[in-house]
């Protein structure tokens, strides 16, 4: 894994970040209260920005993904996901857990609000990417074997190409976050690094 043998279009690809909110890396959030550790949301932040400035520098557009949770999207069957009921106020809306993790999203950067694990799932997102005519997509975020992966699977059906950043991306488990790596590059897309990409952008710049 973490190679380009793939080729991509810069200007037919989009970063997708996705659930790097405050419930989900930071350590006073719903899942670190859980007791699972958000460590490498942490870890992964620095990559992350330099990733977006490079992609802001390239014309790369940034697309956040933000889950939001309310009664009103709240199925009888989404809701029996909750084995620990203390889930129940993770990023619920209008709430400091369900706000950007140190990220601020600039005016010109598109926000998908989502209510289920996979950003495609009952939202805008196909209809943004066909009109922006994105291809590609850069997945970052977290977490890695969940909605990141969800995401990845439904683009992948949807007939994306799909490079997934692994410096970019964590899980709270090194367990889970392998096993997902494995099954997106097996199955679902190309697991490369953002230090790659940003590689073959300079490369593209100097041809």
């Amino acid at each position: 894994m973490n190679r380009m043998g793939v080729e991509w279009n810069p200007a037919r690809s989009a970063l997708v970040i996705v659930d790097v909110q405050n419930d989900y890396c930071h350590k006073d959030g719903s899942i670190a209260k859980q007791g699972l550790d958000v460590s490498m949301a942490e870890q992964m932040l620095p990559n992350l920005k330099q990733m977006i400035r490079t992609c802001k520098e390239n014309n790369v557009p940034v697309i956040y993904i933000q889950t939001i949770h309310e009664d009103s999207t709240d199925s009888k069957t989404w809701v029996k996901r909750l084995k620990n009921k203390s889930q129940k106020d993770l990023c619920r809306k209008n709430t400091w857990g369900s706000e950007f993790f140190h990220l601020a999203p600039e005016d010109e950067d598109v926000i998908v609000i989502k209510h289920r694990y996979s950003a495609f799932i009952n939202t805008r997102f196909d209809s943004v990417l066909r009109a922006m005519e994105i291809d590609t997509l850069l997945m970052a975020g977290v977490s890695t074997n969940i909605c990141v992966e969800s995401t990845a699977r439904d683009g992948f059906m949807l007939d994306y190409d799909i490079l997934l950043l692994s410096d970019c991306t964590g899980a709270f488990t090194r367990e889970e976050y392998d096993m997902s790596l494995k099954t997106i590059d097996k199955f679902f897309g190309s697991v490369t690094s953002s230090a790659e990409i940003m590689e073959s952008l300079k490369r593209e710049v100097q041809v």
